[in-house]
């Protein structure tokens, strides 16, 4: 299995079924608080192991996102 290591903002929405602008605001906010902490971020993308944090806990996975 090949994980990318961000997750796009199509992947959010689709994770948590939600539309594409609320995924972006998802992406926004998820970025916005690792720069905070120092990490560099990239528009409309976010560390997938984060995002799985803060949705998932720090032991939930998503597995076949997209697929």
């Amino acid at each position: 299995m090949n994980k990318k290591l961000m997750i796009s903002a199509d992947e959010v929405a689709e994770a948590l079924g939600v539309s594409m602008s609320h995924a972006y605001k998802i992406v926004r906010l998820l970025n916005k608080d690792l720069e905070a902490k120092g990490f560099i971020t990239v528009a409309g993308r976010v560390s997938r192991r984060y995002f799985e944090e803060k949705f998932y806990g720090s032991e939930g996975v998503i597995t076949n996102v997209g697929a």
